[in-house]
């Protein structure tokens, strides 16, 4: 930290020495589901040692919101032209810990306006804000990245393997990591898998992974469709929280230049995703729909296999990634789940031999 600051991170809490004053954290694209999320850990868990903010764009905070988190500070800040930035900095300071979580990530809508896609997804604006910032160390910029930026021709990715992506949303992110790397000092890039968990304490109106997976078998409708042949490694949203709080108390060793898989410790595909609900929650297995990607057109290429391999993730910073079967469990808080004893998916490895293994999966 800054003037020979001493920071830890104890019981899920960061450590300061008494009487230093409060620095920001700051997560952009704070009122999505992933921002949510975060706002409520830091803000529960540092908020005697951090001022925690969040930027929105066009949905200002609700009542409820402020209500059960009325210390968090939220402001309107347009991404694309870095306008309302230099109101944090008046109000609040300089921000030791910046959380870029803003983005355009709907991949089809990406194909519709490359041009937004690429000035909403490169943080031009933020790190140009940073840097502007007379500090003797840059502050952390955590930039939320993806796997879409992998081909998808092969399984179990790693951090040094080339970038190819398939799509516009790929591309975007592809610019992005390569725009923090040339332009900024201290950062730690996630390329995020699909992110899954319960809804954050003020609940998102957008249907989420899990639950339309659970509505779908539930309902037993068979309005759903599973597919097969594309595989990821879906991340519980309280393992991503936690890899940032840990990446916050890292930083206070010094800058950093991390580039992270963030994906959880299961290969699955659509199917293998229902599957698991389906066992966890009871429903019928005959209620999964499988279909393949060759029989679905949904207006945008999509990489195949976008496993990756999280050996550097688990390493780096020691945490323990939950099963996709807990994470199912957690989510909806069922203590009457009763969890497979053995779930028929390929759990992630690091062995040069599956690493390698494509299984025989044809590209669309």
């Amino acid at each position: 930290m800054e003037n020979g600051t001493k920071v830890g991170f104890q019981n899920g809490k960061i450590t300061m020495p008494n009487g230093t004053k409060k620095e920001v954290i700051l997560v952009t694209g704070g009122s999505g589901y992933l921002g949510l999320h975060l706002i409520e850990a830091l803000a529960k868990g540092f908020s005697s040692q951090y001022d925690v903010a969040y930027t929105y764009q066009s949905h200002p905070p609700s009542p409820e919101l402020h209500q059960k988190l009325p210390n968090v500070h939220s402001f309107q800040v347009d991404l694309r032209t870095g306008r309302g930035l230099d109101i944090i900095s008046s109000t609040l300071g300089h921000p030791r810990v910046v959380v870029n979580c803003g983005a355009l990530s709907v991949p089809r809508m990406c194909e519709q306006d490359p041009e937004a896609a690429m000035a909403i997804n490169i943080p031009r604006s933020v790190v140009e804000w940073l840097l502007s910032q007379d500090m003797s160390i840059p502050p952390l910029l955590i930039h939320l990245s993806s796997d879409q930026v992998y081909e998808g021709d092969k399984s179990f990715y790693k951090e040094e393997d080339e970038t190819k992506p398939v799509n516009v949303y790929g591309k975007s992110k592809v610019a992005s990591e390569n725009y923090v790397k040339s332009n900024y000092s201290n950062y730690a890039i996630l390329r995020s898998s699909i992110i899954y968990g319960p809804q954050p304490v003020v609940p998102v109106p957008k249907s989420l992974p899990l639950q339309w997976i659970d509505r779908v078998l539930s309902t037993g409708d068979g309005e759903g469709e599973f597919l097969v042949n594309e595989f990821r490694c879906p991340i519980f949203v309280t393992d991503v929280v936690r890899v940032v709080e840990l990446l916050i108390a890292k930083h206070a060793e010094g800058g950093m230049k991390l580039v992270l898989n963030l994906g959880g410790p299961d290969r699955l595909s659509r199917s293998d995703m229902a599957d698991i609900v389906a066992q966890v929650r009871g429903y019928k297995m005959e209620l999964v729909n499988r279909v393949s990607t060759l029989s679905m057109d949904r207006g945008v290429v999509s990489p195949v296999d976008t496993s990756m391999d999280v050996t550097k993730l688990v390493a780096v910073l020691g945490i323990t990634l939950t099963d996709f079967a807990t994470g199912i469990a957690l989510t909806f808080n069922d203590k009457t789940s009763v969890l497979p004893k053995k779930i028929e998916t390929t759990q992630l490895t690091t062995t040069t031999d599956k690493n390698n293994n494509n299984n025989n999966i044809t590209n669309s």
